[in-house]
């Protein structure tokens, strides 16, 4: 999705995010891009509030029941893993990089 205007980030990246800035589960920087992207765009500012609002409304209807803790944990744990078996499997940005330089060298040789 994209409202049209330039940003410093793109629509698409802030609403791939939202979750996690809802949930409070990002860096200060990150936060930080996605207050300043919301500030300025009006219809990511819509679906944060609809989001927001959705999430308001399952913790009021289903927040009540307590979480054994020992349950809490295991998917806790179940969570950081998978989180580690993808950052994994993701390239660096150095990686990324080096790879893109190296496609244009291949496609267009001389000018990378």
């Amino acid at each position: 999705m994209s409202c049209g205007d330039h940003h410093e980030v793109d629509c698409s990246e802030i609403l791939g995010h939202l979750y996690e800035y809802i949930d409070n589960e990002l860096a200060d920087a990150d936060c930080t891009s996605i207050r300043t992207h919301l500030d300025e765009c009006s219809p990511c500012l819509d679906k944060y509030g609809l989001e927001q609002q959705v999430k308001d409304l399952v913790h009021r209807c289903c927040g009540r029941d307590e979480v054994p803790s020992e349950l809490r944990s295991k998917v806790l744990a179940r969570i950081k893993s998978v989180r580690i078996e993808v950052d994994a499997q993701r390239p660096s940005v150095h990686e990324s990089a080096v790879v893109e330089e190296t496609v244009v060298e291949i496609e267009r040789p001389g000018l990378a």
